[in-house]
């Protein structure tokens, strides 16, 4: 390695403070419901319990872990609390060898075992297996395998959106769509010092924790997070969810760091949209499990939410044949709508709007819910931006 590769290298980490360190003790002790689906109760998890005990389980099991990682908005906030984002799922990476479909199935078997140790005292095992296990307590179970990526990822349920996330990653291409969310931290010594020490933590006695970057830049990203910027590397390469993603920070008063950058971005990040959610169905679905992941506590954010993607998408798709593109920005209006009317806070408007519900053979995306139709174009003004609103009749 070059001394240039290896100031890169550097430029990538940074240690913890004495206040990061005690956040990041404080959520890895913070108690998370698993709730489970029917009669079955609600399992207790602490991070740092869930993450000793996996990765212990896998060792025994053959499969040395390399490290563990808190990822995310978690991690984010870890390092700067103010930020504005927040943190909903628990993100934790752990560094494993996945070279075969046995190591997939052989770490999806050990987390299923574990959970075993965190159901209540009481509670018959005997006629509970890992499949009852898997249907009750997992939301998502996800296999990436392919030249460049090869990781597994285990979501455990929760009814408020708080998901603990565990994700295995032998190969991971790209791990970060902005330098805001490009945090990881490596909690193995604070793990370590959970197991090894009988003293509390104290400022001037614990561990070192490490942070890095994968954005490349920890202080650039951390100057990001600090001064709310949107910035990224290679734009071309994020995944179609990082659409919403980018405007869900711009909702959250974030800023792209240049007007050039920001058009680029957005070209970019609608056409792979468009690529990887090509039906209407596919973005209809995605819309909603996004807006319900993402702003549980927040429904008040998610039609601001609608209606910056609903800009960004009438500005920069280039990729649609033009019905497409009002097949998709009609979408978003009617999720809009809807959105409006679960709050109560539809509008009243001085021009005549008519509403009926379609005959039930209508299938068309535009029947999927009322049908709204202006006698006179009037914009609707809920919040500071002025947005259209209503499905246009035509």
């Amino acid at each position: 390695m070059s001394c240039g590769d290896a100031s890169d290298q550097s430029r990538r980490f940074c240690v913890l403070s004495w206040d990061q360190v005690q956040r990041l003790d404080s959520i890895l002790g913070e108690a998370v419901p698993i709730h489970g689906r029917g009669n079955f109760p609600t399992l207790s998890v602490q991070p740092r319990q869930i993450a000793q005990v996996v990765r212990v389980r896998l060792g025994e099991r053959g499969i040395s872990v390399t490290d563990v990682r808190l990822n995310g908005s978690a991690a984010s906030h870890v390092l700067h609390q103010d930020s504005g984002l927040g943190y909903k799922d628990l993100d934790l990476i752990f560094g494993v060898s996945l070279k075969d479909d046995q190591a997939f199935r052989l770490v999806k078997d050990v987390v299923l075992d574990c959970l075993f140790d965190f159901l209540p005292p009481g509670v018959s095992k005997e006629r509970i297996t890992a499949l009852t296990l898997k249907e009750v307590y997992v939301q998502k179970l996800v296999k990436v395998c392919n030249d460049t990526d090869r990781w597994s990822l285990i979501s455990l349920s929760n009814n408020t959106g708080k998901n603990v996330e565990l994700k295995f990653v032998d190969s991971l291409r790209r791990q970060f769509e902005f330098s805001v969310d490009s945090f990881q931290i490596c909690l193995d010594s604070l793990l370590l010092f959970d197991r090894c020490s009988e003293t509390a933590m104290s400022e001037s006695f614990h561990p070192t924790v490490i942070g890095e970057s994968v954005y490349g830049d920890f202080q650039e990203a951390m100057g990001h997070l600090h001064q709310k910027t949107i910035a990224t590397h290679s734009p071309e390469e994020i995944r179609g969810g990082g659409l919403l993603k980018y405007c869900h920070l711009l909702v959250r008063g974030f800023t792209p760091s240049s007007e050039a950058d920001m058009k680029q971005m957005q070209r970019y990040m609608c056409s792979r949209f468009f690529i990887d959610f090509s039906d209407i169905g596919e973005q209809q679905r995605k819309l909603e499990a996004y807006l319900q992941n993402h702003f549980a506590g927040m429904e008040h954010k998610r039609y601001d939410c609608l209606m910056t993607l609903h800009k960004v998408v009438n500005e920069s798709t280039v990729c649609l044949m033009g019905h497409e593109r009002r097949q998709t920005l009609s979408l978003i209006s009617m999720l809009a709508l809807k959105v409006l009317a679960e709050q109560n806070a539809i509008p009243t408007v001085t021009n005549v709007t008519c509403y009926y519900q379609p005959a039930p053979y209508v299938q068309d995306i535009n029947f999927s819910n009322y049908y709204i139709a202006h006698v006179q174009p009037t914009p609707v003004s809920l919040c500071s931006n002025s947005y259209q609103t209503w499905l246009p009749c035509n």
